[in-house]
């Protein structure tokens, strides 16, 4: 797939499954990203809003950053999938005060997420850490308690809620733990099958599909080794063929997003290396 006769011998982009997150060109304005993925051909994105991996969306959200935000995204013809976002530690217990903050904060980027016509918004399922803040299942209630609530705003506006679950870096890092949150969270709450996190994590995509397929509801592409997230699809071991099959055989009909977070590609070199990996997914479709 490296190669350019290996490239050229690939079939099209398939821009209707295959879909690109802006995470994959963190380092250029939001603007500049968009342009440069409609400009390869791809119709749909992820919107990363994600502090310290994308700052495409302030993290300090005021209403006049998601008038902003929004009218560059309305501007660039992309349709939006989803706002990879954050709101904070979904795990750690709150004050009054930051309660108040968290829920002003989650209704910001709901509003963003309507106004964008985004289908969901994806929040993460704890603090950044492996080891619980109290105990891992007072921990794993809270955050579910946290989603619930969330959700319900997400209800309300008509979004969906979707969590990232495993998630390499988080409370709930594998797919045990994710399997563990998936049991408290409210039916309607969807689940990102992240390919990367979960070999890193030490598990396969078919494991994860056999026991979370039916929460499945969007699906994350980079590649990856045990204990490494950060490699390009192709450098690391993920089985992608195989991956695809197990989500055709429970009937998964969604949207694959190139969330190429990856260090193994110079800048210059990383709007090539997407529709590379865009023309790859899309020969295994």
């Amino acid at each position: 797939m490296t190669t350019d006769t290996a490239v050229d011998a690939l079939p099209a982009l398939n821009s209707e499954r295959v879909i690109c997150s802006t995470i994959t060109l963190r380092y250029l304005p939001l603007d500049q990203a968009l342009s440069a993925i409609a400009d390869l051909g791809f119709t749909e994105i992820d919107l990363g809003a994600l502090p310290g991996v994308c700052d495409h969306v302030p993290y300090e959200l005021s209403a006049e950053a998601v008038r902003e935000v929004a009218a560059t995204v309305n501007a660039s013809g992309l349709a939006v999938r989803s706002v990879n976002a954050d709101i904070g530690d979904l795990n750690r217990p709150l004050d009054p005060t930051e309660v108040a903050e968290r829920r002003q904060h989650a209704e910001r980027l709901i509003d963003l997420c309507v106004a964008i016509g985004s289908t969901a918004l994806v929040l993460p399922n704890g603090a950044q850490q492996h080891e619980p803040i109290r105990s891992f299942t007072g921990d794993l209630a809270l955050v579910a308690e946290q989603i619930a609530q969330v959700a319900e705003l997400c209800a309300s506006a008509g979004i969906e809620l979707w969590v990232e679950a495993p998630h390499f870096f988080r409370l709930c890092y594998d797919v045990d733990r994710a399997e563990a949150l998936a049991r408290l969270l409210p039916a309607g709450v969807g689940l990102i099958c992240d390919v990367s996190h979960i070999l890193a994590s030490g598990s396969t995509p078919r494991e994860f599909v056999r026991r979370l397929g039916s929460q499945t509801t969007h699906v994350h592409l980079r590649d990856a080794e045990p204990g490494y997230i950060h490699h390009s699809i192709g450098n690391g071991q993920v089985d992608f063929a195989d991956t695809v099959a197990a989500l055709d055989e429970i009937g998964y009909d969604g949207k694959f997003s190139l969330e190429l977070e990856t260090r193994d590609v110079e800048n210059d070199d990383r709007a090539a290396a997407a529709l590379r990996a865009g023309r790859f997914i899309s020969s295994l479709l």
